[in-house]
């Protein structure tokens, strides 16, 4: 339950604290003070959109925090866990704050989160009604949501295994109608692949080989001239036919003339010792030119013929999957698995639908079985419903609730419901979305409320003047019915009757203050004869009328008997 929320800067209120607790609040206040600020600030909390409007003028930013004590903090520490937050003595905390250019923050027990963590802890932790929940009352969307949370823990474990199936047959079902449909194109896209995969495959191309035989084909293409140049380097270096003899001769002629005076002089030594490194170099590149001219002795044209033909099929590879011989090669990898991927599609539609069909028994076996659940849930709903409404001054109204199967299944089954009020007896039910007026509407909502908090988790419910359009007798019925469902759960009523907040266990009042330009507003817990003045206030517009004060205690003392 909420123990406490704390507001700053939001709207009118500067700032308050609202003590909470257990039982049934009442909040009141005249009209302009902020009572519906507290509902915007439990939304803030909730994760609602934040507006910038709701901050208080000449502020820069709104704040709003609630303690919660939590009766199953197990459950909640699971949900914050990989939001890293850590739960201490069974309390949570959250906060949100809104700043006056829109931004918003949300802090979970002191930790910055996602706000969409509020969305999810909100809606396990606050159920909010005001009068928009009774307009959303007339959807029919809106009845089945009763009517499944009524229906109670059973039926949502069925509805969360139907679901799952139904997910699984929905994305199987699309998928195997897309490759149905995509058929022709995905053959004639598997019948070029095929021709381009082959026509790599048989020219088998080698990584790096276009620029390997370009080099190749550059030596072919001047291979005379490299011979002469080779040999006549060669007989430069070393030839019995070269006139004034060759390089090799030469500096052996040079080295023998300086051996007749080893010893003599260290300087020719020095450089015969050189002559005789050179002598061996000379001799190693006449060696090596002499097997290079071999070589270029064995290539012919028509080596030369059969590399410009490869290096053609390489060309054309590369003009048309290129541009460069890594991506035709990388092609040939890419396409052939995709070629595997298209040849699978028999296989693959044949897997599908046996699958798909698989999945659709589970959903319409699941849609039959929540089917049944939820007409023994409509008929126990509609009896204690209209129980509540005879206890709200509609003694003779009457809730009936139909569920009729649908054609094609849903998310939430295939089922359409709906319900049905007849305000008394001899008139003919209608559907509630067309007939109900906003008083009726007012009873039947928190008549389910009532009903349903007998099956619902949901710890705390709020109600933001529900009572509109409703006075008398009936409003100190709704007093009544108020305080029955705070026996099972935290209830929190902003209201402008004294009936209702006759019944509450906590009374605040919101309280306002015009002072200079801007009002002012914080909130007072009211005992005793501030209670009364407040309760005597709200029925006649006189806090200080003997007679309305008498009127309030006699208020206080019957909703206390009752």
């Amino acid at each position: 339950m909420i123990e406490e929320i704390r507001i700053r800067n939001l709207g009118v209120i500067s700032e308050a604290v609202l003590p909470l607790g257990p039982g049934f609040t009442a909040i009141t206040g005249e009209t302009g003070a902020g009572k519906t600020m507290v509902v915007t600030a439990l939304a803030l909390l909730r994760g609602a959109r934040a507006d910038a409007s709701t901050v208080r003028s000449g502020s820069d930013t709104a704040w709003v925090e609630g303690r919660w004590v939590l009766a199953d903090p197990e459950s909640i520490q699971e949900m914050v866990t990989d939001a890293g937050v850590e739960l201490a003595d069974d309390e949570l905390l959250l906060g949100r704050s809104v700043s006056a250019e829109g931004r918003s923050r949300a802090v979970v027990s002191g930790r910055s989160t996602p706000v969409s963590l509020l969305t999810e802890l909100g809606e396990r932790l606050v159920a909010v009604h005001g009068q928009s929940d009774q307009s959303r009352l007339r959807s029919t969307v809106a009845q089945r949501d009763a009517l499944d949370r009524f229906a109670g823990a059973d039926f949502a474990a069925a509805l969360a295994d139907y679901q799952h199936a139904f997910r699984r047959w929905h994305a199987n079902a699309a998928e195997l109608q897309n490759i149905v449909t995509a058929q022709e194109q995905r053959s004639r896209e598997a019948e070029e692949l095929r021709l381009s995969v082959a026509e790599i495959a048989a020219v088998a191309p080698q990584s790096g080989e276009d620029e390997s035989l370009a080099t190749l084909a550059e030596r072919l293409t001047h291979t005379e001239e490299l011979r002469t140049a080779t040999a006549l380097a060669r007989e430069a270096l070393n030839s019995e036919e070269a006139e004034g003899g060759d390089a090799l001769a030469l500096v052996d002629a040079s080295r023998r003339q300086l051996g007749r005076v080893t010893g003599v002089d260290p300087t020719l030594d020095a450089v015969a010792e050189e002559l005789a490194q050179v002598s061996f170099q000379l001799s190693d590149v006449a060696h090596r030119l002499s097997s290079h001219l071999a070589n270029l002795e064995g290539e012919g044209e028509h080596d030369l013929d059969i590399i410009q033909e490869r290096r053609a099929e390489l060309a054309t590879l590369m003009r048309k999957y290129g541009p460069t011989l890594e991506q035709v090669i990388a092609f040939g990898e890419t396409g052939g698995a995709r070629l595997s991927e298209l040849e699978s599609d028999a296989e693959r539609i044949t897997e599908l639908t046996q699958i798909v069909n698989a999945d659709l028994t589970l959903v319409v076996d699941g849609a039959i079985a929540l089917h049944g659940i939820r007409v023994e849930a409509a008929a126990r709903m509609a009896a204690l419903v209209s129980a509540e409404l005879a206890a709200l001054a509609m003694p003779d109204a009457e809730l009936f609730v139909t569920v009729t199967e649908v054609a094609e299944p849903t998310l939430q089954g295939a089922d359409a419901v709906e319900f049905l009020l007849r305000p008394h007896l001899g008139a003919e039910p209608r559907p509630v979305a067309r007939s109900a007026s906003g008083g009726e509407l007012s009873r039947v909502m928190l008549a389910l409320e009532v009903v349903i908090a007998g099956e619902d988790s949901v710890p705390t419910f709020v109600f933001d003047e529900v009572d509109a359009g409703v006075g008398g007798a009936a409003a100190i019925e709704i007093g009544r019915r108020l305080a029955k469902l705070s026996e099972k759960a935290q209830v929190i009523v902003v209201t402008h009757l004294a009936q209702v907040a006759a019944f509450a266990t906590n009374h605040l009042r919101v309280v306002k203050d015009t002072g200079g330009e801007v009002t002012v507003s914080s909130v007072q817990a009211l005992r005793g004869e501030a209670r009364v003045a407040e309760m005597a206030r709200l029925l006649s517009g006189l806090p200080d009328s003997e007679s309305g004060l008498a009127h309030a205690r006699e208020l206080i003392e019957l909703a206390t008997a009752r």
